[in-house]
C-alpha cells in the first residue's frame, strides 16, 4: 500500500491566491500543505516580459493584512516590485509550502476525502484547494502549423524583449491587455509592427481628473458579483478592457498607433506558407472597442452629474483614424515579416484532477469557489464571486470566504465523528 501522508487540507498551487488561503488557515491553525509546481509565485517572476507592469493601480493590492504601503498608490508597479511585494507577503507568515512539487493525480478517498499524487510523494486530505489559475496552456491556432517555418513564431508567455524576435516585422495577433502592450513594447524600440485587432474593449486610462479604476470602484462596479450581474456568461467569457500602467499610465488608442505606422489588420483566420488570412472585421473591432470606451466614460459622466461632483470636462471623443480598406491577406514575405507573436490567450489543464466538479465542457463549476463535491474548491479564477476574483483586488475577500467554509467543513466532520 502507497504511504501517504495525511493533511487536513492540501491547496495546489503557490501563487497569490494559495498563500492567501494559506495566511487565513495558520491564523486557524488548521493543518495544511501548499504543493508548487515550481517555486512560489512562479508566473509573476518568469512568465512576464521585462517591461511588464500592473495595469490596475497599486492601491488595489490588497492581499490578506498586506495592502499596498508605498509612496505612489496610483501608480503602476513593474515586475521587480510585484515579485517583491509578494515575497513581502509571505515573509509575514509561514506558510507550509512544497515547491518543485507537481501534482499528478486527484482523486476521491472511498472512505471520504481526496488522495493526492505529487512529484514529492503522496498526500491524503479532508479538503482540497485548487489554486493553479487558469494559465497553463498557451493558445496557438492548428493552423499555425502551416505557417512557413522560416517565419518564427513564438507566445506570449515566451516573450521578454524585441531582441529575441529577428530582424524585420512582427506580426502581433490579439488585443487584450498582452497583446497591445507587446505592440507598443516593440513599436517604441522603432521595430516594423503588424497588429491583428480582436474584438476586445477598451477603456479609458485618466478620465476628468482621476483614473478611470478610480471612478468605477467608487461607483461601486468593483463589488458586483457574478450572481448580481446581468450577463454573467458574458462577464465570464468577456476579454479583459485594454489599457497600460506603462510610464505611469495611459490608455491605448490603436488609431493613433496607426497613424505611428502599425499596420492593422482585423482577426487571423489562416495561414498558408508565407501568405496569412484576415477576416474583415478591422473597423468593427475598433468601432465596438471605441464603443467600450465611450460607454465607460458616458457612465463616469453620469455619476458625476448625479451626485454634483466637481470634475473637470473633457472634449468628445474623436476617431483619429479609419482604415481605408480592409485586407484580408499579405504575404509575408513581400511585408517583411519575420515573425509572429501570439497573444491570444491561454486554457487551464485540469486533466490530473478526477473528481466531478467540471460541466460538459470541462469547466469547474462553483459557488464562490465551493464545489458539488464535499471538501473541494477553486480560488485565484476571474469572476470566481466579483472582477477582481482573479487580481489582488478581491483575492483577499475570496480567500477569507473559502477559509471560512473550510473551518465549517472541518468542524462537521469532528462532529461527525465524535
Amino acid at each position: 500500500m502507497t504511504h501517504r501522508e495525511h493533511k487536513s487540507v492540501v491547496i495546489v498551487g503557490g501563487g497569490q491566491a494559495g498563500l492567501s488561503v494559506s495566511y487565513y488557515l495558520c491564523r486557524k491553525g488548521l493543518d495544511h500543505v501548499i504543493l508548487e509546481r515550481h517555486q512560489k509565485f512562479h508566473s509573476w517572476r518568469n512568465n512576464r516580459w521585462d517591461s511588464f507592469c500592473l495595469v490596475t493601480p497599486n492601491w488595489q493590492c490588497r492581499l490578506p493584512d498586506f495592502a499596498y504601503k508605498g509612496n505612489d498608490p496610483h501608480g503602476f508597479m513593474v515586475k521587480d516590485e510585484i515579485t517583491d511585494y509578494l515575497d513581502a507577503f509571505a515573509e509575514t507568515f509561514d506558510p507550509p509550502l512544497v515547491e518543485n512539487c507537481d501534482v499528478t493525480r486527484i482523486t476521491k478517498r472511498p472512505s471520504g476525502g481526496y488522495l493526492v499524487d505529487s512529484t514529492q510523494g503522496n498526500f491524503s486530505a479532508d479538503q482540497v484547494v485548487i489554486a493553479t489559475g487558469g494559465y497553463d496552456n498557451p493558445i496557438v491556432p492548428p493552423y499555425a502549423q502551416n505557417l512557413d517555418p522560416a517565419i518564427r513564431q513564438m507566445h506570449s508567455v515566451d516573450y521578454r524583449r524585441p531582441v529575441q524576435l529577428p530582424d524585420g516585422g512582427t506580426l502581433i495577433v490579439g488585443t487584450g491587455q498582452s497583446g497591445v502592450q507587446l505592440m507598443e513594447d516593440m513599436h517604441l524600440e522603432g521595430r516594423q509592427v503588424h497588429l491583428a485587432v480582436g474584438p476586445a474593449p477598451r477603456s479609458p486610462r485618466k478620465y476628468r481628473g482621476r483614473d478611470a479604476v478610480d471612478w468605477l470602484y467608487e461607483m461601486g462596479h468593483y463589488h458586483m458579483t457574478i450572481a448580481e450581474h446581468p450577463n454573467p456568461e458574458h462577464a465570464i467569457s468577456k476579454t479583459n478592457h485594454y489599457m497600460t500602467g506603462r510610464d505611469g499610465g495611459h490608455e491605448i488608442d490603436l488609431r493613433k498607433f496607426a497613424l505611428e505606422g502599425v499596420s492593422l489588420y482585423g482577426s487571423v483566420s489562416g495561414m498558408d506558407g508565407t501568405r496569412i488570412q484576415f477576416l474583415p472585421d478591422l473597423e468593427a473591432n475598433l468601432d465596438d472597442a471605441d464603443d467600450s470606451y465611450v460607454g465607460i466614460r458616458t457612465a463616469i459622466d453620469a455619476y458625476i452629474a448625479k451626485n454634483d461632483i466637481d470634475a473637470p470636462v473633457e472634449p468628445a471623443f474623436e476617431k483619429l483614424w479609419r482604415p481605408a480598406e480592409e485586407i484580408t491577406e499579405i504575404d509575408c514575405a513581400r511585408a517583411g515579416i519575420t515573425s509572429v507573436l501570439w497573444a491570444i490567450g491561454f486554457r487551464p489543464d485540469y486533466h490530473w484532477i478526477d473528481v466531478d466538479v467540471f460541466d460538459d465542457r470541462g469547466r469547474p463549476v462553483y459557488d464562490r469557489g465551493v464545489c458539488r463535491e464535499d471538501g473541494f474548491y477553486f480560488i485565484g479564477l476571474g469572476w470566481l464571486n466579483t472582477w477582481g476574483s482573479g487580481r489582488f483586488l478581491g483575492i483577499d475577500e475570496d480567500a477569507r470566504h473559502l477559509a471560512d467554509h473550510i473551518q465549517l467543513t472541518a468542524n462537521s466532520t469532528l462532529q461527525a465523528a465524535s
